[in-house]
């Protein structure tokens, strides 16, 4: 087994430095479209968007649109442009999921809903999804069209397939996976793809990246879901628990739910249903996931998708690019240790 994939499996320090570096000249010019493409003659459009796209976000989406093009050696510069506009797809539903789920906080700032009010982040969300696709138009290639259009629509899908399952007990895990693919994963996957497209590579090469870019949303999803009950707002972003209160239905609740004896099932039914929301309540949520291993086993279940991940770089030769995808992967799952 190799140095990086061991790591994988043992709590470490890896980090996005490696990915930062590599893409930083890239990055730059990415942000000059961001800013560019945000301005308009309506002072609060810029105000509010900045507000949250200049808020601290790693930039995950669009750097790794950036790695991607040099992994496969592509020297143009089309997926500046592209990976900007997966940026203001990421930002449009981070808007309209604070407005759904009421949060207060957002990378460790206050929401612009709370700032704003609903009705302004709702049509500043959808301000930057025109931007979006205005981006791709002018990119001019039918097939990013398609990629990215269908990740946006596919993100909404599981969006609402997570607005319905709310304060559903029931949840089948598979149900719990195929919102988390479509609401994280489609769109890590698209930024990837996107890359081999506009460098034209081989359909293998673009599959390879579509598969990099899934499993590593699906194992940064899951880990996000396990930090909800292990972590504080300093290290979320958001309010520590958000998820428990929401009536969410994520894997450490499904595993807990399906474990626990009948007082504890007592206990999820109440709480999931809107009854047991208080701090105490959450105390004896946290208390009661980390009894039934439930942590252990989605945060093993995110190694699992981080591995597959790693995988399926294979075709890929090593190199830089290739090392801080790894990384990537391996930062995506330590964050929660």
């Amino acid at each position: 087994m190799t140095a990086s994939l061991h790591r994988l499996h043992r709590p470490g320090e890896p980090s996005l430095e490696p990915m930062l570096q590599l893409v930083a000249g890239d990055l730059n010019q990415v942000n000059a479209v961001i800013l560019d493409r945000m301005k308009s003659d309506i002072p609060l459009i810029p105000e509010l968007a900045g507000h949250l796209i200049a808020g601290g976000g790693k930039r995950m989406r669009p750097m790794l649109t950036l790695a991607s093009a040099r992994l496969i050696g592509y020297t143009g510069k089309r997926h500046h442009r592209l990976a900007a506009a997966v940026e203001f797809i990421h930002t449009a539903t981070l808007l309209h999921d604070d407005v759904v789920d009421g949060s207060d906080l957002r990378r460790g700032k206050r929401t612009a809903n709370i700032i704003w009010g609903n009705p302004a982040s709702v049509l500043v969300g959808d301000f930057l999804f025109s931007r979006s696709f205005e981006l791709m138009v002018e990119d001019g290639s039918l097939k990013v069209l398609k990629i990215l259009s269908n990740a946006s629509a596919v993100i909404a899908e599981g969006e609402v397939n997570q607005l319905t399952a709310a304060r559903r007990i029931d949840l089948a895990e598979q149900r719990y996976l195929d919102i988390i693919d479509a609401k994280t994963a489609a769109l890590f996957a698209a930024a990837c793809r996107i890359s081999a497209v506009v460098a034209e590579r081989p359909e293998v090469e673009e599959a390879a990246l579509d598969a990099y870019g899934r499993n590593l949303g699906i194992a940064f999803q899951l880990v996000d879901d396990a930090i909800d009950y292990i972590s504080d707002a300093g290290v979320m972003g958001k309010d520590a628990g958000d998820d428990f209160r929401e009536g969410k239905m994520t894997l450490p609740v499904i595993l807990a739910y399906a474990r626990g004896d009948a007082e504890a099932r007592k206990f999820w039914k109440a709480a999931i249903g809107g009854h047991r929301v208080a701090d105490a309540d959450l105390a004896e949520a946290v208390d009661r996931v980390r009894a039934t291993r439930a942590i252990d086993d989605t945060l093993a279940r995110a190694r699992h998708y981080g591995q597959r991940a790693i995988d399926a770089l294979g075709p890929f030769g090593t190199g830089v690019a290739k090392e801080a995808m790894v990384e990537a992967v391996e930062f995506a799952v330590a964050r929660a240790y």
